[in-house]
């Protein structure tokens, strides 16, 4: 009927009711990829990822202090670290990049390409720890040294995901225990558990600290990762092609250390 009284007419829409909501663009999916070293520099966000990278490894080593500092028990290979340093003419973190060499060394058989983070995380973990081993005193109560080692192994994990996240491979520790997975099929977690025990039993035997802090780390490190590595993850603006399968969060999540 012309002339009739449109409802919709004053508010300027074809219907009443509210406009339909907009969609959601999808989550980026984010994955670690794994590339050889050229790949990795080739891969894009350079800046970004260095920066994230450098970061990620100065911070291990400061968390590395932390924890040996609080006094109540050093995380897994440290143990192993600080015996050794005990043992020889050498600072902590001459006896980390020291090990570093030697587990590169398993690599090898098991035909894993160090990238360049690995290299970097050789040298950079230890001289990171020997450096604020110098500025970090130990807490002189029993609240502040649990407060020095909780704070130490959450920044740890922390750090664990920002030099995982940046995409330029892992950590020589980290790289060994992933490497024997692939190649024997045996899982992450029984891997990992029969590294620990043994560096731990290596490492006290020869004088390093075992205790809470011990206990605390292994319990919470792989929690902490994987929760904080899909936020540090940097996502390629451009995937290559990856050499091998990309490697799942999952895989990732579970540290042996730097």
């Amino acid at each position: 009927m012309s002339g009739a009284f449109d409802p919709t007419a004053r508010l300027g829409t074809p219907h009443l009711g509210r406009p339909p909501r907009p969609r959601r663009a999808p989550a980026v999916r984010r994955e670690l990829a794994r590339l050889g070293p050229v790949a990795q520099l080739r891969a894009g966000r350079l800046t970004r990822r260095f920066s994230q990278l450098l970061v990620g490894l100065v911070l291990y080593g400061m968390t590395m202090a932390m924890v040996i500092r609080a006094t109540l028990g050093n995380d897994p290979w440290d143990v192993l670290h600080q015996g050794m340093a005990k043992q020889l003419p050498i600072s902590f973190g001459a006896a980390v990049i020291l090990m570093s060499g030697v587990v590169l060394l398993g690599w090898i058989p098991l035909r894993e390409m160090p990238g360049v983070g690995t290299i970097l995380n050789s040298v950079l973990v230890g001289l990171s720890a020997d450096f604020f081993l110098g500025v970090i005193g130990t807490p002189r109560t029993g609240g502040g040294q649990l407060v020095l080692l909780l704070a130490g192994v959450f920044l740890n994990g922390v750090a664990t995901a920002l030099y995982i996240g940046s995409q330029f491979g892992p950590g020589p520790r980290d790289g060994l225990m992933t490497g024997l997975h692939r190649r024997t099929g045996i899982s992450i977690r029984f891997v990992r558990t029969t590294m620990e025990v043994s560096v731990v039993a290596v490492g006290w035997t020869l004088g390093g600290a075992v205790g809470l802090g011990t206990i605390v780390y292994a319990v919470a490190i792989g929690p902490l990762v994987q929760w904080l590595l899909p936020l540090a993850v940097v996502e390629l603006p451009e995937r290559p092609v990856p050499q091998e399968p990309t490697t799942p969060l999952v895989d990732a999540c579970e540290p042996a250390a730097a």
